[in-house]
């Protein structure tokens, strides 16, 4: 159960035939991508794109009840070049949603190829229950480089050095961003520094995030 719950909360769900899904929970919708991965039909790609869509159908049904997914879907599956493949595709599709105990609604394929449908929301997502948001990316999915943070930093301090005139500037920052400016921004730093005809010291804090940092004026 425990293994089960883990793969509920990823991104990423295989399929058994080596294609995969990308499941994307926002505020707003959620988004569901299809992809063949490693797949290879044994007649020919219409064929690989055309079972790993079927069985998509079946997975996206499960993983939307598993995880209690509700409102507005996005399913965007692997384009398919004939009628009758999306036809099939969607019959299954509907077929595994109505198995769903959670009223749903479900349209056509959409000229972008898309699958539009939604769920109604009974209670929070298993993602909201048992998750939250992480304090270094914010909810993002992504952080600024330790580079672009040492960028950050100094276009700061050239901005608090123009409006104010203390004796030195303390740079407060995550290890990674402090070993940057120790190595390959050390140049930059000892720039800007005589720039500014104020010394700069540095400050390693490693309860702080990669984004985070401070400028203290001294």
């Amino acid at each position: 159960i425990d293994d089960e719950i883990m793969r509920a909360l990823g991104r990423r769900v295989d399929l058994k035939s080596g294609g995969y899904l990308v499941i994307d929970q926002t505020e707003a919708l959620t988004t569901v991508d299809v992809n063949t991965g490693g797949y290879v039909g044994a007649r020919n790609f219409d064929d690989t794109i055309f079972k790993t869509n079927l069985e998509a159908a079946q997975a996206i049904a499960r993983q939307l009840r598993l995880r209690n997914l509700g409102g507005i879907v996005i399913v965007d599956f692997i384009d398919m070049v004939r009628e009758d493949h999306r036809e099939a595709v969607l019959a299954e599709f509907r077929k595994q949603l109505a198995r769903d105990r959670v009223k749903t609604m479900i349209g056509g394929f959409s000229q972008l190829g898309l699958v539009e449908m939604t769920r109604k929301r009974t209670r929070e997502s298993l993602a909201h229950m048992l998750s939250e948001q992480c304090e270094a990316c914010a909810g993002k999915g992504h952080v600024k480089t330790p580079r672009s943070v040492c960028y950050d930093i100094l276009r700061e301090i050239l901005r608090e050095a123009r409006a104010f005139n203390p004796r030195e500037f303390r740079i407060v920052a995550s290890p990674k961003v402090v070993e940057l400016f120790l190595d390959e921004e050390s140049q930059y730093l000892a720039g800007l520094s005589d720039f500014i005809g104020k010394p700069i010291s540095l400050q390693s804090e490693g309860g702080m995030t990669q984004e985070q940092y401070d400028i203290v004026l001294l």
